[in-house]
């Protein structure tokens, strides 16, 4: 079972929760995977880990590599953080970003979509300006957080090799200032 500590907090992910136990392990390996239906007619990925897959039921998978880039769909800056240990990093992002791998399908409005707390290359929380130079549209890409070993967490980047958009969207009271 493995147990961590990640900002003065335990995390523990239980031997008998196997797909997340799983998914866990391939980001302590620093290596992106999710779960791909066996089922030929459906062959999605799917995200969060599962049982089944939500498309077509299917209880048989295999974890496969993910390119973990992908461009920021939604995005919440927390001023007010609830837990003791990110009080002192607020203000802070968390993203929802949407992966290149499988946009689209099965339906246009559909697509995976894996959230994550922005970091700097380094991996430590972002501060104020790079906060405010990520908003919706900017390209991204996963670093990974050892919390201890079998466990690590995912977090985003921004991808500095990748075109960012000139303004990304942020709320309007971000960008004026109200």
């Amino acid at each position: 079972m493995p147990q961590g500590e990640y900002l003065g907090m335990t995390l523990t992910v239980l031997d008998l929760d196997n797909e997340n136990l799983a998914y866990f392990q391939h980001c302590a390996d620093h290596n992106f995977h999710l779960q791909q239906c066996v089922d030929p007619e459906c062959d999605l990925i799917r995200y969060p880990p599962g049982t089944a897959c939500p498309w077509c039921s299917g209880r048989e998978f295999r974890w496969v590599p993910v390119d973990a880039r992908g461009t920021v769909h939604s995005y919440g800056e927390v001023h007010h953080a609830i837990q003791p240990a990110f009080r002192e990093r607020a203000p802070y992002m968390i993203l929802l970003v949407e992966l290149d791998t499988q946009s689209g399908v099965p339906t246009e409005h559909e697509a995976l979509r894996v959230a994550g707390n922005l970091v700097d290359a380094d991996g430590n929380f972002a501060g104020p300006d790079l906060v405010k130079r990520v908003g919706i549209g900017s390209r991204m890409r996963m670093v990974f957080a050892d919390v201890a070993e079998g466990l690590a967490l995912p977090h985003w980047t921004l991808d500095e090799k990748a075109e960012q958009p000139e303004s990304p969207w942020r709320y309007p009271q971000e960008v004026n200032g109200v």
